[in-house]
């Protein structure tokens, strides 16, 4: 698969505990130069970041992260306020206790509330399969297809695993057509990568492709894998 194709898919990640703005500086160049779809960076960062990239690339954030399980009405703040700051897309975080506890209802309100809150910003949801049953999986795909978020996502990258071949086979088993699959956490190949794509995912959340690319001298990702 042409690398060019792969990096057109990846959410450009950087969201280490510790980061500052020199390295999301960094990551924003390294999205520039090798035109990844966005980075996904830490909220606090978003404001500078945007003004710092103008339109030339499309930044990414997170609420309710990594462990999903402050209120509906703080992920709805965290996601205006990051509109606000200049963010293109969301990645929200469930509550995934609701989930377990069958609170379906709740589930699919909380979401409607924060797609609501993106004011037309993509929107993707953050289920961390790596808790979660295959019913749960699939229960899931329906929730997030009638939210009318704009993509389902796997992982943070913070729990116990990350993206697995079988979750975005079953993703595209189960979400509705207006649906898109992300896969993050653990994809530290252009063999992942291309597995992952040819799978069904139309983003990659990963700080390593980008690494990759850039150690192997691929020329802008003009090159063929």
């Amino acid at each position: 698969m042409d690398i060019k194709k792969i990096l057109s898919c990846v959410d450009h990640t950087y969201l280490k505990q510790d980061a500052t703005w020199m390295e999301i500086k960094r990551t924003c160049d390294e999205g520039i130069k090798y035109n990844t779809a966005s980075v996904c960076i830490p909220p606090s960062f978003v404001k500078t970041a945007k003004e710092y990239v103008g339109n030339k690339l499309k930044i990414c954030t997170v609420t309710g992260f990594p462990n999903g399980y402050s209120t509906v009405r703080t992920k709805c703040f965290e996601s205006q306020e990051a509109v606000s700051s200049g963010a293109d897309e969301i990645d929200t975080v469930i509550n995934i206790g609701d989930l377990k506890s069958e609170n379906y209802t709740k589930v699919l309100a909380d979401l409607k509330a924060i797609k609501n809150a993106c004011e037309g910003r993509i929107l993707k949801v953050i289920i961390e399969t790596c808790l979660l049953s295959e019913y749960e999986k699939q229960k899931m795909c329906e929730l997030v297809t009638e939210s009318g978020a704009d993509f389902i996502k796997t992982s943070t990258g913070f729990s116990t695993g990350g993206a697995t071949r079988e979750d975005i086979i079953l993703f595209s088993k189960y979400i509705g057509e207006n649906v898109k699959i992300k896969a993050a956490g653990g994809i530290s190949s252009l063999d992942d990568a291309r597995d992952f794509i040819n799978l069904g995912a139309s983003r990659l959340g990963t700080s390593r492709i980008v690494k990759i690319v850039e150690k192997d001298g691929f020329d802008n990702g003009n090159s063929s894998y």
